[in-house]
């Protein structure tokens, strides 16, 4: 596999990433480089992680991983994009102090749910006999670049239209966890 087949598929990738990323954007009340580049690591990391731990796991336990890999990532996906919507009806109309404070396990939730995908492309690194590490360095930092530039251009956004921001924000999550679930089970 070369290069440039490698950087597709690291593109693919990340997009699932990336929209998250752009979501965490919208919601933020002011942009912080930090946080924008703990989501970012959160996404590179666990997308880069994936793909090694699929490579590891090898072609038995394929059959197990792809037959319920979409289940898990709908699930949370629709789990956190319902508690994202829920959040804005839930708030009070005073500001919370807290609101830019990163939710670590929302976090770990969230690049768990968009890097499932590459677990499975881990397993067919396996049977392509990829050189598994510069593989995993390159999806793992073009997945950071991604969703540092999604966080970033969704908090421009996200300032102008904050609560419609929050409710597309949990829309998108849920509608993603779909497409996945869809897709897997061939109906798109």
């Amino acid at each position: 596999m070369g290069l440039l087949e490698l950087i597709f598929i690291a593109v693919g990738l990340s997009m699932d990433a990336f929209a998250v990323a752009l979501c965490k954007g919208l919601n933020m009340r002011k942009l912080s480089f930090r946080n924008s580049a703990v989501i970012a690591l959160f996404f590179g990391g666990f997308q880069g992680a994936m793909p090694l731990i699929g490579w590891f796991l090898g072609k038995q336990f394929e059959s197990y991983i792809t037959s319920v890999d979409h289940w898990i990532a709908f699930a949370l996906l629709a789990f956190i994009g319902g508690n994202m919507i829920y959040e804005v009806f839930k708030k009070d109309n005073q500001e919370d102090e807290h609101e830019d404070a990163l939710n670590i396990k929302q976090l770990f939730l969230l690049a768990i749910a968009t890097s499932i995908d590459a677990l499975a492309v881990g397993i067919t690194f396996a049977f392509l006999k990829v050189s598994i590490i510069p593989a995993v360095s390159l999806i793992g930092a073009i997945t950071f670049l991604l969703s540092l530039v999604g966080v970033f251009v969704g908090h421009k956004f996200g300032a102008k239209f904050k609560t419609k921001a929050e409710l597309a924000g949990g829309a998108v999550l849920i509608l993603i966890g779909t497409k996945i679930l869809l897709e897997h089970l061939g109906v798109i």
